[in-house]
């Protein structure tokens, strides 16, 4: 690959141009107990305190680092993880035409991610480098890499020299007691490392079926409370974060209501309890003593199964080991009793299964079965995805107006780093490693979708939000592709590309057919002329040389890594409030205010007194009766709508009692 510039110069090197500040961190419970403290470390002086609470308390080497024996800086996070991915990318991959274009691209990624432009996710920060820079080694758990002089996987014998780098797995279970265990060890492995796995468990028994040795199985729900079980004796990362895991079934499965009500059922347990005098706390014992609070869950739904819901059909479901008819139900009533308990306890979640295939790039390689723990990688079962997000708030200028050329260039820079790891990385099974490595599965996404919304002065939920979005959208994927295709010239498509090549140039068409429908009306005209632009190029490329990953993007919901990133906003998703408290797995929480608001009052004219009492009144330092700096005649003067007025007056209680 040819890496031009477009953040950096030949001159400075980015981590140099940087003016870093020496912060501390001290996270407590709300009672004042502290549960992680360090002092006198570097951040760039830009970043906010939320952000260097993240990268210390979660990112930062604890342990095995020469003299200090814990990183001490940003830069050195970001050196580790920015010089190994080009090490790997010259050295491993072929990936750089020079070693002057591998310089470069190490430059751009550093500004990148020193800047909060964009974020890997979390895996790659706990794991990548640190064997390489630091000579930190451990005996592997397990794990299986791409040995490029073999040309085939092999078992690792070090923990990090092939480090874990993938966030998101999709694992396949059979109906047999050793595989069932073998699952759960596997799970344990990624959540070591700090990843999540997700797993259709539909291919399991029920209850009501006989073993081949005689006997009733003990059926699937008994074996979901025992991985519930272990996902909640283990912290993810070895730290503070929860381990992540989805369960998904099938509508057909014979105990589907027992699943669609397992955790709306425990929760009334919990109630019980709270109300008997335990703690509320998440972490506390009453929840400690139900099942099903660690994982999330879905249900399968294909479009006979709507179908049936829309005309009052009748659903059946069917005995795992047989395939006969076990029992009829009223498609509507299933339906129902997944919303009420989603209503209830937010679980379980639906998937479309006929949707999702539809889409699917690689059908003859097989069906898409499920997908990780937050339901953004879908694809084959016994793969791995790793994640990048994209900070869209800094590519908006000060005038109003989205750098698409500075966003494609991010885009590019990241893609071609996420594809550099999937070989240099390692996966919990052979499975994993063979399917990473043959169909190179990669998750680039984007955060702060809100925030750029609400700067722009454009409401999330309106015709002028959605084309942005899908504009936004159609030019990262697309821009995605058209780099995995050029790639495919120099390094070739992936190895299962030609077995494919004919429904994933058709689902190509598909989202080239998509960007071709966003409103010209509704969208900024640069955008959408590069949405649409850039999927010409990405077909006409991918028809060339076919192309180097089987799937290119998702839309993560970017927690952690969206906090590094000083992101209000997560993902995808508008701001659900303007002050927000994250509870930490391993005690203590953070406070965050969405800082947005000051920019987006500007944009919609409010002077700087005005923006100053309002932030002042949402961070409860200020109440609006004691200085009334808006009305409603005001606000409709401004334009703004009932509805918008009114979602003012939700967002800030009192705002109006003057």
């Amino acid at each position: 690959m040819e890496i031009k510039r477009t953040f950096t110069s030949p001159e400075t090197s980015p981590l140099d141009s940087v003016a870093y500040g020496h912060r501390s961190t001290v996270i407590t419970e709300p009672d004042g107990t502290e549960v992680f403290r360090l002092e006198d470390y570097e951040v760039p002086e830009d970043w906010s305190q939320l952000a260097a609470d993240i990268i210390a308390s979660k990112y930062f080497r604890k342990r095995g680092v020469a003299e200090t024996g814990h990183e001490t800086s940003a830069r050195q996070v970001v050196y580790r993880v920015a010089h190994t991915i080009r090490a790997a990318g010259e050295h491993q991959g072929g990936y750089f035409t020079n070693p002057e274009d591998a310089k470069e691209f190490e430059a751009e990624l550093s500004h990148l991610l020193i800047h909060q432009m964009g974020a890997f996710n979390s895996p790659v920060w706990f794991n990548c480098g640190l064997s390489q820079e630091y000579g930190i080694d451990k005996a592997s758990s397990g794990h299986w890499s791409w040995d490029p002089k073999r040309k085939q996987v092999a078992k690792t014998t070090d923990a990090y020299a092939a480090p874990q780098c993938s966030a998101c797995y999709i694992q396949s279970v059979d109906d047999d007691l050793m595989a069932i265990f073998e699952l759960l060890k596997n799970e344990a492995r990624l959540f070591k490392y700090g990843s999540g796995t997700g797993t259709n468990f539909s291919r399991i028994r029920g209850s009501m079926e006989s073993l081949s040795g005689g006997g009733t199985s003990s059926g699937l729900m008994s074996f979901l409370d025992v991985f519930d079980r272990g996902a909640g004796a283990t912290k993810s990362g070895g730290i503070t974060r929860r381990a992540a895991k989805m369960v998904t079934l099938d509508a057909d499965h014979p105990e589907i209501l027992d699943f669609i009500n397992w955790k709306s059922s425990e929760e009334k347990k919990v109630a019980a309890l709270i109300a008997g005098g335990y703690s509320s706390d998440f972490n506390g014992e009453a929840y400690r003593t139900v099942s099903g609070q660690n994982s999330n869950n879905s249900v399968r739904l294909s479009d006979r199964f709507m179908e049936a819901v829309e005309s009052g059909g009748s659903w059946q479901t069917t005995l795992r080991t047989t395939g006969e008819v076990w029992e009829t139900h009223d498609a509507r009533d299933i339906m129902a009793q997944v919303s009420h308990a989603a209503w209830t306890c937010a679980d379980p979640g639906t998937q479309y299964d006929t949707t999702i295939n539809n889409w699917h790039t690689c059908p003859n390689s097989g069906r898409i079965n499920g997908s990780n723990p937050c339901s953004e990688y879908m694809f084959l079962d016994d793969s791995a995805c790793n994640l990048a997000s994209i900070n869209l708030l800094k590519f908006l200028g000060d005038d109003g107006v989205f750098d698409v050329p500075g966003f494609r260039a991010a885009c590019r820079t990241f893609f071609i780093a996420q594809e550099i790891l999937i070989d240099f990385a390692s996966y919990p099974t052979r499975q994993v490693a063979q399917n990473s490595h043959d169909f190179r599965p990669l998750g680039l996404g984007y955060a702060n979708l809100g925030s750029l919304l609400m700067v722009m002065g454009v409401p999330y939920d309106s015709p002028e939000g959605n084309a942005i979005c899908g504009a936004i959208t159609a030019i990262m994927t697309g821009e995605a592709y058209a780099t995995s295709a050029r790639m495919a010239a120099d390094v070739g498509p992936f190895p299962r590309y030609a077995e494919n090549a004919d429904p994933m140039l058709n689902v190509m068409e598909m989202h080239r057919a998509a960007a071709g429908q966003i409103s010209s009306k509704d969208c900024p005209a640069d955008l959408l002329e590069a949405a649409q632009s850039v999927w010409k190029e990405a077909i006409e490329l991918g028809r060339q040389h076919g192309y180097r990953n089987a799937q290119a993007t998702v839309l993560a919901p970017t927690g952690t890594i969206g906090l590094l990133m000083d992101c209000d906003t997560t993902g995808v998703e508008p701001d659900f409030a303007l002050v927000k408290f994250k509870k930490l797995a391993g005690g203590g929480y953070f406070k965050i205010v969405n800082a947005s608001i000051p920019l987006a009052l500007e944009r919609l004219g409010y002077g700087k007194d005005e923006i100053r009492d309002i932030v002042a009144h949402i961070v409860g330092t200020l109440s609006l009766k004691d200085a009334p700096v808006i009305n409603r005649d005001s606000l409709i003067e401004r334009g703004l709508t009932k509805i918008e007025i009114a979602a003012i007056e939700d967002a800030l209680p009192g705002a109006f009692e003057l």
